[in-house]
């Protein structure tokens, strides 16, 4: 099974608990079942900094009471090498963008732009599989790691591709520059202000996903789909129709 298993899931040493929020989403809406947050990383190196960004976004998660699950990319065929995608890796990460209710991407920045792993998981993830459609109104947190001085390449890359997906990309976003400065021998990142943006942006996160969750079936509800499946407005049932007509 092409998932990473996540080691010391409740180990944060770098996180000061006195400043954190175990439930940040509380009156929002419904916490319960936990939020699904599905992670993808862009490298493959034995040492990939994108891959130990994700891991402690995953902790962080699962501090906030999320459950999480990472992809590992490395059996992921090119698109259409397979007839019809036929693989198991990409039956798996297709089955587990419908089992989230929000993603986390990040990749490394390479000649200035997301890697080709990355592209590579996006681009076998379709808008519609069956009449399902694994990442629409799934909100969206995107992050970047650089070799070099801090930019933003990679994280506005990501963010076309989640418009693109239609998903619901957070504002907030982390980019970790000279990433090989930032964690120690065992791969855990050290206390500096990237590890704290990486808690606000899951912080965010996990707020948007929970403040989404009893209204996305409405926010993806478009004219153009119920044309095409032939699914017309039951006028006894459409509220909104209540709302737009005159007053007495």
């Amino acid at each position: 099974m092409p998932l990473r298993d996540l080691a010391d899931p409740d180990q944060l040493p770098a996180l000061d608990r006195r400043y954190a929020q175990g439930q940040p989403a509380l009156g929002l809406g419904a916490g319960d079942p936990p939020p699904r947050i599905l992670l993808l990383y862009g490298s493959l190196r034995e040492r990939s900094y994108s891959r130990l960004c994700v891991e402690e976004a995953a902790r962080l998660l699962r501090f906030f009471g999320c459950e999480t699950r990472i992809f590992d990319p490395a059996t992921l065929p090119l698109p259409d090498q397979y007839v019809g995608d036929d693989h198991p890796a990409v039956h798996e990460l297709r089955e587990l963008s419908m089992w989230s209710e929000g993603q986390v991407w990040c990749s490394p920045e390479r000649h200035g732009q997301i890697t080709g792993i990355m592209k590579l998981q996006i681009d076998h993830l379709p808008l519609s599989m069956g009449g399902m459609r694994p990442t629409q109104g799934r909100t969206l947190a995107v992050m970047q790691v650089s070799a070099g001085s801090q930019s933003f390449n990679s994280v506005n890359s990501l963010r076309v591709l989640g418009r693109w997906m239609r998903m619901v990309t957070i504002p907030n976003q982390s980019s970790v520059a000279k990433a090989f400065n930032e964690f120690d021998d065992a791969g855990r990142m050290k206390p500096s202000n990237y590890y704290d943006r990486i808690v606000d942006v899951m912080e965010e996160l996990v707020r948007f996903t929970v403040l989404l969750r009893p209204h996305t079936a409405q926010l993806v509800d478009r004219y153009s789909e119920r044309k095409d499946a032939g699914v017309p407005i039951n006028a006894a049932t459409d509220l909104s129709s209540i709302a737009t007509s005159p007053q007495s």
